[in-house]
């Protein structure tokens, strides 16, 4: 009987990237594939490498992926454009963003 290769490719669609890893510090526990509540992320079918960030576009943007996370800058959020706050110090009129 002939053995079934099962990939996963990431969504291609747009240039979304919620989530980035440091692969020097990610060890790839997949505390974020287990606490994300949208399934953006798949286990990485290697061991010890970061998870596959599956379908960027489905992200609700939430955070919890890297607030969960046990090891301290293995994760970086990029929030969405749309969802940076930004402020203008009227006396200045310099604009600060997040």
């Amino acid at each position: 009987m002939s053995q079934d290769q099962v990939l996963a490719l990431p969504n291609p669609s747009t240039p979304s990237h919620p989530v980035t890893f440091n692969p020097e510090k990610c060890n790839g526990c997949n505390q974020c594939v287990e606490h994300c509540p949208v399934d953006v992320f798949i286990p990485n079918p290697e061991k010890g490498k970061t998870p596959i960030v599956l379908h960027p576009d489905e992200c609700w943007y939430c955070g919890v992926c890297v607030n969960d996370c046990p090891r301290p800058g293995a994760s970086t959020f990029n929030w969405a454009l749309q969802h940076k706050g930004y402020w203008k110090d009227k006396a200045t009129g310099k604009v600060y963003q997040m």
